[in-house]
This record gives structure tokens, C-alpha cells and sequence, in this order.
């Protein structure tokens, strides 16, 4: 009996031990692997385990949204808030707000925090640039915001204006790098032409623009004249050919209409719907992965987008009803669309070339947004140009339209290689 005892007892032992190497070498906690999550560590995780000396003794403000969290999903303005180390003095917010509670284009006032009891002045409201007055009490900013890689995603713009700010104001500004969702080789689509400059669209870089907001930081701060006391907290393990699903961290909607990964990855060419008359999916469970009007078959429709079998990428006839924006509360039909090669799958051509079928399919009911009193419509202000409309309009094709643009996307890259970190 004694011997059975001592067999089992030796054999648990074993157990146990096998047990502790495997999970010494597997993880339990997240980011603490050995796989690709504790290979990554974002800015703020950086800034707080490393070099937090950067902002001891400084009165910090900090403009960020929901995407400002650590690896463990922990918010920044808590984090901030309860280090002793750190004094935290004010937030400040993009458009949707510090707590990401506001409609896109939505109007955010100056309130209180209401779990922090910090004042929150708003970077979307009627100044998009920090007031000397909001930076009364402040030395230093600090900028952590998730981009999602496309031009016309206004919180690069947020950045710098608060940048131009900081040097206006003789405060240092802190960029804390994340990931960019959509990798860092892929550059695509039309460089912004000045003329067509907007809050969607104030430097002229391409479409889809392959770099973190780290690297965006220096190059807006180095070509662009800021010159701000510019310090980017960088990622440590980041690697360009990551996209966000590569990383293994968990994905939090950066706005109220980018609530998934596979939207990141639609969106720098699916938003050029919002430049028509159809619904871009706002107000359904899948924004920009929806695409449709009351006037659209969405069978033929989607026949007609496979039939050109566009890479990485397949379309289904759909139909929904928005609940907010455009068709709000009518029954719309189009397609989803479904990427199924994240790699192969190029954005802009494929968005170009849904709204070209639209445009040759529906001449009688489709159209371009209204253009201003300076001949410009939003769907210019989003492409960054006005020919592309007129090349449409015309039956231009996108092949001839991607050759036009080919020249001023070379000349980008080349300025872009000075700036990329990883």
C-alpha cells in the first residue's frame, strides 16, 4: 500500500513539474508569453515600465479616446490619474470625445470627467487646436490614440494641430506609437493635392499611408514646417508586415462606426461611398462592410462586382436599413463585402471601383455629394483630389486613374522612408 502511495505521489510530482515548465513557457498572462503578444509592447506600456522619467515632475495633459488603453486594457487616464509619480492635470478629446460617446461629426463641449474630476476640453468643438488657455496647466502632452491607417481618419489631425500648439506654447509633445491595423508595407491610392486640404485630409499623403502615428508624428512635424519638442515613445516589437490580427491584442472601436478589425481593414476604400448618395452601412452592425440604396439591385450589383474579380475580396447581395444617416429607416440593397485575403485585398481600388459601378449602373439615380461654393464635394475632399470624380463621370477606368496618381505615390515613398522606425 505504502509503495502504491509513493508511486502516485511520485508520478504528481512529475505532473507538476511538467506543468510549471509548460507554463513558463506558454503564459498565462496576457502579454507575458512567450508568444507574439509579450513580443509587442505598445508606447504607453513602454513610457510606464521604462521611461516614465519623461514625464516626471511635469504637469501632463493627455489627449486621447477608448483606444488608449494598456495591453491588459486598462485605460491611460486611469493609469495617469493613479500614479503618484505622474501629475495629471488635464484630457482633452478628439472627435467622438475622451469616453468615445459622440456621433461622428458630432459637437463635443468642455466638461468635467466624471470619474477622474479632470477638466476635458474638446479638440472637435469650436477650436480643433489647443487654446493657450487649455494649456495653462500643462508641460507637457501626451498624445495615445489608436489610428487606423487611412487618410481620412481625423485623429492624425488632432495630433498635429496639438503639435503646432505645443511649439506655439513652448510645451514638449509625447506621441505614444500603436500599431498601424493595416501593416507598414502597403501604401496606396492618390496623394492629397493642398488645394483639396480638410480635417479629413490636411497633408497631402496617400490614401491608405502604411505608417503608425509615431512615424506620421515626425514626418507631419519634419516636411510640414511644425517643429515641435517632439519625443516618440516606440513600440518594442512591432513589426511592419503585422497587421492588427497578427498582434494578438484586443481590438477597441477607436469610433463609434470602427467597431471591428475587418472595418479597419475596409474603410480607406469603402468611406468614398460617403461621398455619394448611398448608404456607407452607418447605423447598421457592419459600417462600411455595407454598401446600398433604395434604388440599388443588390443581386445584379453584386454580380457585377464579382465579375471583376478584384483580389482578396468577394461581394454578397445584401439588404438593411440604416437606423441613422443616410436611408435612415428605409429598406436599402447592395452588397456586404467580404474580404478574404487581407493581403491580396488592395482598399482603394476595390472601394474606386464600387463607386465607378454604381456610377455606370444608376446614372439616373446616383450621385455625388452636393459641391461647395469653391466647386469641391466631399467625395474630392476624400480622394484628395477633383480629377477622380471627373474621370468617373467621363468612363475613365481605374487602372488609368491608378497610373495618373503612380508618380506622386513614388515621390511620397521616398519621403517616407526617412521617417519609418520599425
Amino acid at each position: 500500500m505504502k509503495k502504491t502511495i509513493g508511486m502516485l505521489l511520485t508520478v504528481i510530482l512529475v505532473l507538476s513539474s511538467l506543468s510549471a515548465v509548460f507554463a513558463d513557457k506558454g503564459g498565462h498572462h496576457p502579454g507575458k508569453g512567450k508568444g507574439k503578444q509579450e513580443e509587442l509592447e505598445l508606447g504607453v506600456d513602454v513610457l510606464l515600465g521604462e521611461q516614465k522619467d519623461l514625464i516626471e515632475g511635469k504637469r501632463v495633459g493627455l489627449i486621447t479616446n477608448p483606444t488608449g488603453v494598456d495591453q491588459e486594457l486598462n485605460s491611460i487616464v486611469d493609469l495617469l490619474h493613479h500614479d503618484p509619480d505622474i501629475n495629471l492635470t488635464t484630457l482633452y478629446g478628439p472627435e467622438h470625445g475622451v469616453r468615445g460617446d459622440a456621433q461622428a461629426g458630432e459637437y463635443v463641449e468642455f466638461y468635467v470627467d466624471e470619474t477622474t474630476g479632470l477638466p476635458v476640453y474638446s479638440l472637435y468643438g469650436q477650436t480643433r487646436k489647443p487654446t493657450p488657455e487649455m494649456l495653462e496647466n500643462v508641460d507637457v502632452l501626451i498624445f495615445d490614440i489608436q489610428d487606423v491607417g487611412t487618410r481620412f481618419y481625423t485623429y492624425i489631425y488632432t495630433m498635429a494641430y496639438a503639435m503646432e500648439a505645443a511649439k506655439e506654447n513652448g510645451k514638449e509633445f509625447i506621441v505614444l506609437d500603436r500599431p498601424n491595423p493595416l501593416g507598414g508595407h502597403k501604401v496606396e491610392g492618390p496623394v492629397l493635392e493642398t488645394e483639396y486640404a480638410s480635417f479629413i485630409g490636411n497633408y497631402p499623403i496617400p490614401l491608405r499611408h502604411g505608417m503608425t502615428v509615431g512615424e506620421l508624428a515626425k514626418l507631419f512635424n519634419e516636411e510640414f514646417d511644425i517643429g515641435a519638442d517632439l519625443t516618440v515613445v516606440e513600440m518594442d516589437g512591432w513589426k511592419r508586415d503585422m497587421y492588427y490580427d497578427d498582434t494578438e491584442l484586443t481590438f477597441v472601436l477607436p469610433s463609434p462606426n470602427m467597431p471591428t478589425f475587418d472595418t479597419a481593414l475596409a474603410y480607406p476604400g469603402a468611406a468614398l461611398i460617403e461621398g455619394t448618395n448611398l448608404s456607407e452601412g452607418r447605423g447598421t452592425t457592419k459600417p462600411f462592410e455595407m454598401i446600398g440604396a433604395p434604388f440599388v439591385n443588390s443581386t445584379e450589383f453584386a454580380a457585377e462586382l464579382n465579375n471583376l474579380e478584384l483580389p482578396g475580396v468577394r461581394f454578397r447581395a445584401a439588404s438593411f436599413t440604416p437606423s441613422i444617416s443616410k436611408h435612415a429607416g428605409t429598406l436599402s440593397h447592395g452588397v456586404q463585402i467580404h474580404i478574404t485575403n487581407k493581403k491580396s485585398f488592395k482598399p482603394v481600388e476595390t472601394g474606386l471601383h464600387i463607386v465607378k459601378t454604381l456610377h455606370d449602373m444608376y446614372p439616373e439615380d446616383f450621385e455625388f455629394r452636393a459641391e461647395s461654393s469653391d466647386g469641391i464635394s466631399f467625395f474630392d475632399n476624400l480622394i484628395g483630389n477633383g480629377w477622380i470624380r471627373e474621370a468617373i463621370e467621363n468612363g475613365d477606368s481605374i487602372k488609368s486613374m491608378e497610373k495618373k496618381w503612380k508618380k506622386e505615390l513614388k515621390e511620397f515613398n521616398k519621403i517616407r522612408k526617412e521617417y519609418l522606425i520599425y
